[in-house]
């Protein structure tokens, strides 16, 4: 394994969520750490057991595309064509015809066009084969989050999607990262793209009994590492970067936001949808971003969790970070930015690496909010409950896991 990729630099950030759209309003959201979680409206739930998500308000796709075309796109990759344009322009990247050809795109959907798909499905069941859409194929394959993104912005480099359920966007961000290296692209939009909160998904997840129903007092449904969590909130958006090797960056002038100095990758090999209670796969994965990254555990400030709000995925995570970063663990504080956008799915992971890099440029650290009874089970350790504060550590630790085992870890340092 090669041991560093502290060379790969993020230049551009594109973010729209529920915390709202781009990067002053997120970092304003994070700041004032409201819950963006509430009744869904994107459907009628009367006869819904789950009734609450965090869905993106007020999102007009036609300042991002032509209008004629958004009928086109599912509301996913429109969210996904709507941050990479923001991470470029962000990053100040001038696309000539010769770097177009060296431009790669690794943008990924843990799910895909579900909208599309659960709307043509009712259609053909109602209506017949004849009135299905002839752009169902197009608007519900997962890899059209980068197709999309590439035929928007005519960028003709490496084109493909990493598809790890939650765990996507940050194996997006690694495979980037490898194209850059091997010379495959001199530049690489990279990140995840989510938008189904749709009848079926929300039932789905709810027969597997994985999100919360608390919806009563949707503000406090996601709760990570507290005793009353029951589940996670569905979330949806959008969030893509600009990487660079840092040489060519520094070359333009380029302002840089992180380095990416290490990932780690494992496999649980255990169950379909639940993680090893033990947090195995997920040790595997944080050591190998410490190897990776030629660090210690001692020098990691602040680790960012993938920490959903179930009972059993978020006690495995903290074994997990306890056993390869040991009494240090206990020292440095653990957030969840679930607890106040909701979880994105695939886009969850580039959501949250964008909210931890612009906390810790501006200073502050977010905490995990609705943290009101913690769990006994994880006594001990600083989850920054509830309030903001202060911070000056830069480099952060970022954990995702996705159903099927999949788990992946990256370490960052934070520049300026």
């Amino acid at each position: 394994m090669q041991q560093m990729v502290g060379n790969i630099v993020i230049t551009g950030i594109g973010i729209i969520s529920s915390m709202g759209e781009g990067k002053e309003q997120t970092i304003q959201s994070l700041r004032n750490a409201e819950s963006r979680v509430g009744q869904i409206t994107h459907f009628p739930v009367d006869d819904f057991p789950v009734q609450i998500a965090a869905e993106v308000k007020d999102f007009a796709p036609e300042k991002y595309i032509d209008k004629k075309q958004v009928r086109k796109i599912d509301r996913a990759f429109l969210f996904g064509i709507a941050a990479a344009k923001m991470a470029l322009e962000d990053s100040q990247l001038v696309v000539d015809d010769e770097l177009a050809d060296d431009f790669g795109v690794v943008v990924t959907s843990g799910i895909g066009g579900f909208n599309t798909l659960s709307t043509e499905f009712v259609k053909f069941m109602d209506r017949g084969p004849s009135r299905v859409s002839p752009f169902l194929v197009p608007m519900m394959l997962a890899d059209m989050a980068a197709g999309m993104v590439s035929i928007e912005l005519g960028l003709r480099g490496p084109n493909y999607s990493v598809v790890s359920a939650c765990a996507s966007s940050l194996h997006s961000i690694a495979s980037a990262a490898s194209l850059l290296q091997q010379g495959q692209a001199k530049a690489v939009l990279a990140g995840g793209t989510e938008g189904c909160i749709t009848p079926l998904v929300i039932a789905a997840f709810n027969a597997m009994s994985a999100l919360s129903r608390r919806n009563e007092d949707p503000k406090h449904a996601s709760r990570p590492f507290d005793t009353q969590r029951d589940g996670f909130v569905m979330s949806e958006g959008s969030a893509i970067f600009v990487l660079e090797r840092e040489e060519d960056a520094i070359a333009r002038g380029a302002k840089i936001y992180a380095r990416l100095k290490g990932y780690g990758m494992s496999g649980d090999a255990y169950h379909m949808a639940a993680p090893d209670p033990e947090g195995k796969g997920s040790s595997r994965s944080i050591a190998r971003a410490l190897k990776h990254a030629n660090m210690t555990a001692n020098q990691i400030d602040v680790v960012n969790c993938h920490a959903t709000s179930t009972p059993s995925g978020d006690a495995a995570e903290i074994k997990a970070i306890s056993h390869v970063l040991g009494d240090h663990a206990r020292s440095i504080p653990i957030v969840s930015t679930k607890s106040i956008y909701g979880h994105g799915l695939g886009a969850a992971g580039g959501i949250e690496v964008a909210s931890m890099i612009l906390c810790l440029q501006n200073g502050f650290i977010h905490p995990t909010i609705n943290l009101e009874q913690p769990d006994p089970q994880l006594e001990g350790f600083d989850f920054v409950p509830n309030r903001a504060r202060s911070f000056s550590g830069r480099h952060f630790l970022k954990n995702s896991f996705g159903f099927g085992g999949h788990n992946i870890s990256l370490i960052f340092e934070v520049i300026g």
